[in-house]
């Protein structure tokens, strides 16, 4: 069913009642492919995505074709902020990371959602506080260093500098949700 499964989405599922029962008739179910490209730099966007199952890695990419990762969006967000940030495109490239599910919506409708002013508009500028922490703790975090493979997260947790524990805080803090069971 739609709506169960857009509660797997932490902003989808935040939505107050009313908003929730009017985006659930406009969202779109989509399957997002390992490596599938959402959108390019300057291009314009046509749909904003909220993964259920998938993650994004939002990659800025330089004009010799080299790339870093900017940021990644999961169950906790949506891909397209620079949509109703007022910006038509974005300098960024969307790719699927690890394949999965999710929900989308036009840009006009999302346009509109936001122009309303109401709940909506605060949660996503939340979301969007929250994200520029990840990119601005990822631009920290981000000096160089060999690659690594992680076998026990809790403990990579325990020992790690306080990077993700400023990122998971500043997303708890904005966008205090529990996901539907």
């Amino acid at each position: 069913m739609l709506s169960s499964e857009s509660k797997k989405n932490h902003l989808l599922a935040a939505l107050p009642h009313a908003e929730s029962q009017r985006w659930l008739l406009r969202l779109e179910p989509v399957d997002l492919s390992l490596g599938e490209v959402l959108y390019e730099s300057g291009v314009s966007l046509s749909h904003v995505y909220f993964p259920t199952t998938a993650i994004i890695s939002l990659l800025y990419v330089m004009e010799n074709g080299a790339s870093a990762e900017i940021a990644i969006v999961g169950n906790e967000g949506i891909v397209g902020i620079s949509l109703f940030m007022g910006g038509e495109s974005t300098t960024s490239r969307a790719v699927v990371q690890s394949a999965g599910k999710g929900f989308r919506l036009k840009a006009r409708l999302m346009k509109q959602e936001f122009h309303r002013a109401g709940p909506a508009l605060h949660l996503l500028l939340r979301y969007t506080q929250a994200l520029i922490t990840q990119m601005s703790q990822t631009a920290v975090c981000n000096r160089p260093r060999g690659q690594i493979t992680v076998l026990d997260r809790a403990a990579l947790e325990k020992r790690s500098c306080e990077c993700y524990a400023v990122v998971k805080k500043e997303y708890d803090r904005l966008l205090p949700v529990k996901l539907a069971s």
